[in-house]
């Protein structure tokens, strides 16, 4: 099946087979590495995209559910070597350890504060819920998506 999206910004047309999930596209005919497959379930976030603006698990969706669709991956963040201000926040508070869940958790946080579910600590955790990390705790994570929000909120404030 051909399919139609836009990665990143950028349309693009592919041919898959109609069973293939968004994750396998993604990697296997899109390069797409930083979509990690990690449980293959839907329980660890690794593979977690942005469909639409909602947070999604690439290994739950199939391609072609995506077609039309716009799907923004952590690769679309950063501005050339400047990283995205989420993405700066979670470097400086030492939430990115072996990286693995970074992107999944940098999407989910992201769809949080766009949608308005991180006011504050309880809501970011519940937000953040889906995506397992083995290797910081989640405090320095839910550290840097709170100072995040805190400085998106004071760009909107006069």
């Amino acid at each position: 099946m051909n399919i139609s999206l836009r990665l990143n910004g950028t349309p693009v047309d592919v041919d898959v087979p109609p069973h293939w999930t968004l994750l396998r596209t993604l990697r296997d005919r899109l390069g797409q590495t930083d979509v990690k497959h990690g449980c293959g379930e839907g329980v660890c976030g690794a593979c977690t995209v942005l469909l639409d603006g909602v947070a999604v698990n690439g290994c739950l969706v199939l391609a072609v559910q995506a077609d039309g669709g716009d799907i923004e991956t952590v690769a679309s963040l950063a501005d050339g070597d400047t990283l995205h201000p989420l993405q700066q926040e979670l470097v400086e508070r030492g939430a990115v350890q072996c990286g693995f869940c970074t992107p999944g958790m940098v999407l989910g946080a992201l769809e949080a504060t766009r949608i308005g579910a991180a006011a504050d600590r309880a809501e970011i955790r519940r937000s953040l819920a889906g995506n397992l990390c083995r290797c910081t705790g989640y405090t320095t994570i839910v550290d840097a998506v709170e100072a995040y929000q805190q400085r998106v909120a004071n760009e909107v404030s006069p």
